[in-house]
């Protein structure tokens, strides 16, 4: 009786509402106040919305786009803040920014939406806002989010000025044909100069001075002028409810109990629960179980209708279902499927693989689940000898791929092997055995192993990035000698205004992949700014290096190099191979080959046993007779020795090479 009466209490304390201060029906891992209450209680019993009160005509759908570290995530805090959409306290820090790698490294990495309603003069607006990403790596969310809106808000940061991403992500949006709201931050800061931004936006975007708002969205400085821009600049949706259903799944996620959740930008007719509803792209029928708004929880409502953006279940189990770009529409009322997204295109390749061969098949699943989530990862099966089964995979740059394998580890508890980082090389084959092989003369190389012969070969053809440096004059030698040393080509130099040039440069991709943007950061004091687009390929004199042990090629050691760089890496992988390598009882050659000539040695000594130690004085061809019978047992050994290098030392090789 006792204890039944212990569990009754227990359970009336956690029925009891909570109070602000600190709720003792709260459990130790949430914090105190209704906010807590909230998310505890968020997954039951929720209120659904009738969204039918918000005509086409009183929805706005907007991005906001900017340059890394210009304050989209905390002008979107503030908006979130002033439409009633979440509680006005000190916590609210990056609310958008869901995943832990973005509240670490303090950078936006997916486009987050939420939806804000808002009253302007009487009538009630339905807001959808996308809080995108800044940095170049990740621009292929900002094209995706820009697809599902009318606008965007393009925040320029008071201090820096416009920077190389701003200028890129303006052209992003132009093309698109949306409205752009130029919004000038951090006019609170001491070293602003608003007035110096809007002559630079007006130079270089033809935007009047007179439609920039100056706003400091951390002390919530006119950031309610920001809202009525919105509403009075952006279109709403053309389209109506008595089209036929067509939505654009424009992100997805996948949650273990309720299958895939898709966020869909509606551009015709409604959906609600019950309805049939099919996929363009695999052609299944689903029955949808909830649609909803995300608020930025979500948040169920009774349907979802024409322009407005939100959240679709409908019981998609397998994480291939979901593509990303994919039409929607209703059973046995067929539409012309939406144009979806240009597929991106990796800039960068890198082996992974799990660090033991049984957590392949886990590795296998959580890879699947999160490229769901971020579909500009490409993957492809490979194997290597030394590190046995895994993938090829491809990136959009270096930050990519450190956010995707940190991603993994933190969301999925997976340790990778992560091998250094490659680019795509073209061959144009003149070999008719090959072609007939290949089934075509032109071929992309992923992998150095596959690296064709330069005699079955009438050209090499190398990546190239048209790239964007934004820096203060005084660091413009310095630049530029860094430019020529990475086999740069100038193609044009603009002065924004009297402080800040902006330059432009033809690049080969695999001089920028590893440590260009680091140099760049340190030789302007942090000042200067990149960004780079995709400039096509273009001839080179690249040849295939291999690394030799004792004479014997190692295949996951092989690297496709630019002739003249050839002997400094050359050099550096026998260096750091013979640190990595341990001591045999022989003596070996580590070198660095282009076919059959060899350009770098390091010899590794061989453990050597004291043979005349047990000598104690006594004629000295006593001595020399053992010397010559231990180098004859050395030569012979070597002869028949092999060189197996160990996971280890393949792992600090193949890694990326920081410390170069």
């Amino acid at each position: 009786m006792a204890l039944a009466g212990r569990t009754a209490m227990r359970w009336a304390r956690l029925r009891s509402p909570c109070p602000a201060a600190a709720p003792p029906c709260l459990p130790p891992w949430l914090p105190a106040g209704p906010v807590a209450c909230e998310r505890l209680y968020s997954s039951r019993g929720k209120e659904k919305i009738d969204m039918s009160t918000y005509p086409v005509e009183s929805i706005r759908n907007f991005s906001i786009i900017a340059h890394v570290d210009h304050g989209k995530s905390t002008l979107a805090d503030r908006l979130l803040e002033i439409t009633g959409t979440i509680a006005k306290t000190d916590r609210n820090k990056q609310v958008l920014d869901k995943l832990q790698v973005e509240r670490e490294r303090g950078i936006t990495v997916k486009a987050q939406s939420a939806s804000l309603f808002y009253n302007h003069e009487g009538v009630n607006y339905l807001l959808n806002l996308i809080d995108t990403p800044g940095h170049v790596d990740f621009s292929y969310e900002v094209s995706r989010s820009l697809s599902a809106c009318q606008g965007v808000i393009l925040v320029v940061d008071a201090n820096e000025g416009i920077q190389a991403q701003t200028v890129a992500n303006f052209y992003l949006a132009f093309e698109a044909q949306l409205a752009i709201i130029p919004v000038i931050n951090k006019i609170d800061l001491k070293n602003a100069d608003p007035e110096r931004v809007e002559k630079q936006i007006e130079k270089l975007f033809d935007i009047p001075i007179d439609e920039c708002v100056r706003i400091s969205a951390k002390q919530g400085t006119n950031v309610e002028k920001v809202l009525q821009k919105v509403i009075e600049k952006i279109p709403p949706p053309q389209c109506t409810t008595a089209d036929p259903l067509k939505a654009l799944v424009f992100d997805s996620t996948f949650d273990h109990y309720r299958g895939v959740i898709a966020n869909i930008a509606l551009f015709g007719g409604e959906i609600e629960k019950g309805h049939k509803i099919v996929s363009a792209h695999t052609k299944k029928r689903y029955e949808v179980n909830e649609v909803g708004i995300l608020t930025p929880n979500e948040q169920p409502t009774h349907k979802l209708y024409a322009g407005q953006v939100g959240y679709l279940i409908a019981g998609m189990k397998e994480v291939t279902e979901a593509q990303i770009g994919d039409t929607l529409f209703l059973y046995k009322q067929p539409v012309e499927p939406l144009p979806g997204f240009k597929s991106a295109k990796p800039m960068v390749f890198a082996g992974m693989y799990p660090v033991d061969q049984t957590e392949y098949n886990n590795l296998k699943s959580a890879l699947e689940r999160l490229t769901l989530n971020d579909s500009s990862v490409t993957v492809h099966r490979d194997s290597s000898l030394a590190l046995g089964a895994g993938w090829r995979l491809g990136f959009l740059g270096l930050l990519h791929m450190d956010v995707f394998n940190q991603r993994l580890e933190q969301e999925y508890n997976m340790s990778v092997i992560l091998t250094a980082p490659t680019v795509p090389y073209k061959a144009i084959l003149s070999s008719a055995k090959l072609i007939k092989e290949y089934g075509k003369a032109e071929i992309t190389i992923i992998n150095p192993a596959q690296f064709p012969d330069k005699l079955s070969v009438s050209e090499y053809l190398e990546p190239t990035v048209l790239g964007t440096i934004v820096t203060p004059h005084e660091y413009i030698g310095k630049i530029i000698a860094l430019c020529q040393d990475r086999r740069a080509v100038q193609k044009d130099m603009l002065y924004i205004d009297e402080h800040r040039v902006m330059l432009k440069y033809l690049l080969p991709l695999n001089e920028i992949v590893v440590d260009f943007y680091d140099a760049l950061k340190s030789l302007s004091s942090g000042y200067a700014s990149f960004d780079y687009e995709d400039a096509g390929y273009q001839a080179a004199d690249l040849i295939k290096m291999d690394i030799l042990l004792n004479g014997n090629p190692v295949e996951e050691l092989a690297t496709v190099i630019h002739n003249d760089k050839a002997y400094a890496t050359g050099k550096f992988l026998c260096e750091r191979l013979k640190d990595a390598i341990p001591r045999q009882l022989f003596e070996i050659a580590i070198q660095a080959a282009i076919g059959k000539k060899i350009i770098a040695r390091e010899t590794l000594k061989a453990y050597k046993k004291n043979v005349v130690a047990k000598c104690y004085g006594g004629d000295i061809t006593r001595r020399m007779k053992l010397l010559k019978r231990q180098a004859e047992g050395k030569k012979l050994m070597r002869k028949i020795g092999n060189v197996e290098v160990p996971r280890d030392a393949f792992i600090r090789v193949l890694k990326r090479q920081t410390d170069k």
